[in-house]
């Protein structure tokens, strides 16, 4: 191989450009940058367009506050939030824990978290609507109706109407549990004022079952719970069976207090022998509920509240608190409103991709189609310098054609030749760069057939063989 064939390959295409048209040369370098452009600006549209894709299709993570720690609750959405992670869900869970359903309202109404696991009998923000009943909260109240270790006044209790002068031991330390009680009271006629309340923590149940000075004991959570199971079992062992009392009121209740609903504890719920209760009995419930902020993403609640319902019986082997999940009611004068995001699934209203985007899409279409006409625009009026210079070529190309008629000699002729061929050049340079269009080369091609056909009548005339011309001197 020759050593120095690099550099003759070299010199022989520096010779090359050399003695190229400099113009041509010029524009094959404008190509070459408006190429690298376009290249880049689509390079730069698809990474814009992949971006876009990712931050659409990337989970949603929101905070959910759910306290105290250990309780049903925070289990419950720990065990949706693996569920979500696992199966990688579009929207995924992350419990903050708290003290319970107050700080955990707390910290939404300072929105500091997305979701939160509260009572919907508590002071909810103005910006709290429901994504899920989680469970009912179902009052329980009983009175014992033996002698063992129970004041002999207690054992006549057998209504609500006879708590009046009472007292009365209430499981749980929120307040809310309080004013229930009151408004039973109220609604079933008997003064609250005259009732004496005793409120005792969830670990004070024993305490609760020991203290001689009650008459009648309140619980408020759901049927199956382990915490009223227990109260009942240990205020008969210490203070003889229960005497369960219904809330005959309940409907009113439910009417005037729209956070309330009518419920019913059905017959050997809590204990099948003995028998606790005997027979259903008529009370009233709460909801505890899954709140979101109004200002939450339809589309995020709403995926939120489909993948709830989908995988709650899946949740449930875990956390079996996971089978009460229930749908909140979507009418709109209810108490506390479903999140339109939960609603419109609920409902079966949601809208598709198409519906929720179709203005947008249009929009961007549009705007696409304004922005091609305004390139194209821009495009011919860059281009408007090489279009006249395109027409000023066919004009010569013209004044060729007269000029060849008065050729006489070959030379002329050669030299004409030439000169067609670098406005020949010239047009196709400008229909490579979209100054003109097929049409203005057809005409270039119509041109340049009639100068051929002068080249040829022209030589034939000069060199004498044509008949009946007379024959030019050379």
């Amino acid at each position: 191989m020759n050593p120095y064939a690099p550099f003759f390959v070299y010199r022989d295409s520096k010779m090359s450009e050399q003695h190229e048209n400099p113009g041509a040369v010029r524009r094959r370098l404008k190509r070459r940058n408006w190429s690298l452009l376009i290249l880049a600006v689509g390079i730069f549209v698809f990474g814009l367009a992949a971006g876009a894709l990712y931050y659409a299709l990337r989970p949603v993570t929101l905070q959910v506050a759910v306290g105290p720690t250990g309780s049903d609750d925070v289990k419950l959405m720990q065990a949706f939030a693996q569920t979500f992670a696992r199966d990688g869900s579009a929207v995924r869970l992350k419990p903050v824990m708290t003290a319970g359903s107050a700080e955990s309202i707390a910290l939404f109404a300072a929105n500091k978290v997305d979701l939160a696991v509260a009572r919907g009998d508590l002071n909810l923000p103005a910006n709290a609507e429901s994504v899920a009943i989680l469970r009912k909260n179902v009052v329980v109240l009983w009175a014992p109706s033996g002698t063992k270790g129970a004041r002999r006044s207690a054992a006549r209790i057998k209504s609500i109407d006879d708590l009046a002068g009472r007292k009365v031991g209430v499981i749980g330390s929120t307040q809310a549990n309080v004013t229930l009680l009151r408004v039973i009271l109220t609604e079933s006629g008997v003064n609250p004022d005259k009732v004496a309340v005793a409120q005792f923590s969830t670990k004070q149940i024993a305490d609760l079952a020991r203290d001689p000075s009650l008459d009648a004991y309140m619980a408020v959570g759901p049927l199956d719970s382990k915490i009223t199971t227990d109260a009942i079992s240990a205020t008969a062992t210490a203070r003889g069976e229960p005497r369960f009392l219904p809330v005959e009121v309940s409907e009113a209740i439910a009417q005037k207090h729209p956070l309330y609903e009518s419920e019913e504890i059905l017959g050997s719920i809590f204990s099948s022998s003995p028998a606790r209760p005997e027979d259903k009995v008529e009370t009233v419930s709460v909801n505890h509920l899954l709140i979101a902020q109004h200002a939450l993403n339809d589309a995020t609640v709403g995926a939120l509240a489909r993948q709830l319902f989908a995988l709650r019986l899946q949740v449930a082997h875990d956390a079996p608190a996971a089978s009460k999940i229930e749908k909140p009611d979507t009418d709109k004068d209810a108490a506390l409103p479903a999140h339109q995001g939960a609603a419109a699934y609920i409902d079966g209203t949601e809208r598709t991709f198409l519906e929720k985007y179709s203005d947008y899409l249009w929009a961007g279409i549009l705007l696409i189609s304004g922005l091609g006409s305004a390139g194209a625009w821009l495009r011919h009026y860059m281009k408007r310098n090489e279009r006249e210079q395109y027409i000023t070529h066919r004009d010569n190309l013209l004044a060729l054609i007269t000029r060849v008629r008065s050729a006489e000699t070959p030379e002329q002729l050669e030299a004409m030749m030439s000169d067609a061929d670098d406005l020949l050049r010239e047009a196709l340079d400008c229909y490579d760069d979209g100054a003109i269009e097929e049409g203005d080369l057809s005409v270039i091609a119509l041109t340049l057939e009639q100068f051929h056909h002068a080249i040829a009548d022209r030589r034939a005339v000069i060199g004498g063989d044509r008949p009946g011309l007379p024959r030019l001197r050379a």
